[in-house]
């Protein structure tokens, strides 16, 4: 795999696998990440994984981008192609009004009922591919093509956290009261944000989240 590769400032480098989102180069991001994890190079403070391409974070009193790349070229080259198996969590999700105002419209766009809409969501099988735009904000590839919409295209204010929102083949869980553009499916009661500062998130990048449904009762807040 053709790996290109661009310092950022004088503290980073990013090692970019692909222009376009892909499995494969996904994969070989993650498997980087793990090697330079068992082994770091030294300078090595922080690596960040993305759809295709990893940021490596290093200290330039120890080394600079040039020596790191000649380092992770020959540790490209000798990546195990194979996925690693991350860990399966259980996120749960309530999908009755009103915390989804946008299954109806969902439905309606593809043909569906709401009930085939929901059914294809739990069916899905959602990988970790990133944390993104806010704290916790993990986002999980998967979504049926049955179900994917694209982007609404004017984002709604003060979106609740736990707000269960797709868009395209991608799902997220949010963690905070923020604005979005994606359709919004469901609500979840499972906290996403831990409060432990060594494991902050449920899930990590490579892991897999599956949905179950539950009822309003779940969720323990008022309707909105």
């Amino acid at each position: 795999m053709q790996a290109t590769f661009r310092a950022v400032a004088d503290t980073g480098l990013l090692v970019s696998l692909a222009t376009d989102l892909d499995p494969a180069a996904h994969a070989a991001v993650t498997a980087l990440d793990r090697a330079l994890a068992a082994a770091p190079p030294d300078g090595l403070q922080e690596t960040v994984p993305a759809l295709v391409n990893l940021m490596v974070v290093f200290d330039p009193l120890i080394t600079d981008a040039a020596t790191l790349q000649a380092q992770i070229e020959p540790r490209l080259a000798a990546l195990d192609p194979t996925p690693a198996q991350g860990r399966e969590v259980t996120v749960e999700v309530c999908y009755d009004p009103p915390f989804a105002p946008d299954l109806a419209p969902v439905a309606a766009a593809k043909g569906l009922s709401e009930e085939a809409v929901i059914n294809a969501h739990l069916a899905g099988e959602y990988d970790v591919l990133m944390f993104g735009f806010a704290p916790g904000y993990g986002y999980l590839g998967g979504v049926p093509d049955t179900i994917a919409v694209p982007r609404k295209p004017t984002p709604v204010r003060d979106v609740p956290a736990g707000s269960v929102i797709i868009a395209g083949p991608q799902c997220l869980i949010t963690t905070l009261t923020m604005p979005t553009g994606w359709s919004i499916i469901g609500r979840s009661p499972t906290p996403i944000l831990t409060g432990n500062a060594d494991a902050p998130t449920l899930f990590d990048v490579g892991d897999r989240v599956r949905f179950t449904r539950v009822s309003a009762d779940r969720l323990g807040v008022a309707d909105d």
